[in-house]
């Protein structure tokens, strides 16, 4: 019973040493503790205001950063760019020509191209206000995500966005501005897988084509131990290259977006 009394009273002997010093530096602006390698400074000095407001830009762009891979999938044309390429592969016959980090690439570049529009708006309603002092943090995220949102919903069917306020048992919104980011963004992208798989069937079509007219010739001459694509792939790239695929594909896909 000692040996607990005594603990309990050198703790709290030390709790209050610490509130004291504590207290004590604060007052005076100095260095709460340190210890070898460690340092902890407790000041009130107003010229630090600046330090801190930059610390804080630094943390919220890093913050940003991490979160872009998301953002760029949730909320840009990315998501219907990179399907339809990715099935328009898959439709020629060669489900690893072009490399993945080449239809990424072409996505994100194609993504950038855009959503250039959007992005200017909120580079000069929100980022640039921002980062000269002229505008908080949350006026700043509120005007920044005001662009964005118009183009999802632009680009948002009627029954995805139902879809999603029926699945949070939200009440029904009036207007525009009653959706929520969080029900807006799935919405979005389902939106966007719908449109993309559309883009895709039709691009399908003409090689499904020449995969049925090789295999009835192959038929039609005895030779059914011959694999229709050995055939078949030559013919298909024969195609889309005299057709100039890739611009009518990257046309017609951009196109949609207006």
């Amino acid at each position: 019973m000692p040996d607990i009394l005594s603990s309990r009273w050198l703790k709290l002997f030390f709790l209050l040493a610490f509130a004291f010093a504590g207290a004590h530096c604060m007052a005076a602006g100095t260095e709460v503790f340190s210890l070898p390698g460690v340092g902890v400074h407790i000041s009130n000095d107003a010229s630090q205001t600046s330090q801190v407001s930059a610390a804080l830009k630094v943390l919220l762009g890093l913050t940003v950063l991490s979160l872009a891979p998301a953002l760029l999938v949730s909320v840009t044309s990315f998501v219907r760019i990179i399907v339809v390429l990715s099935m328009m592969r898959h439709a020629i016959g060669m489900p690893e020509t072009p490399p993945n980090t080449v239809l990424i690439s072409l996505a994100l570049f194609l993504t950038l191209f855009t959503m250039s529009p959007v992005l200017t708006q909120v580079n000069q309603t929100a980022f640039q206000p921002f980062m000269d002092g002229k505008m908080a943090a949350g006026p700043a995220f509120e005007n920044g995500l005001k662009p964005i949102r118009e183009f999802m919903v632009r680009q948002t069917r009627e029954q995805d966005l139902q879809l999603m306020v029926e699945i949070a048992k939200s009440p029904e919104p009036r207007t525009i501005d009653d959706i929520s980011t969080v029900q807006l963004i799935p919405a979005f992208m389902l939106s966007e897988l719908r449109s993309a798989f559309q883009i895709g069937f039709v691009i399908f079509l003409p090689f499904v084509l020449i995969d049925l007219i090789v295999s009835t010739i192959l038929m039609s001459l005895g030779m059914m131990m011959v694999p229709p694509v050995s055939i078949s792939l030559p013919l298909k790239i024969l195609m889309f290259v005299l057709i100039d695929g890739w611009n009518l594909v990257v046309r017609a896909l951009l196109g949609t977006f207006q």
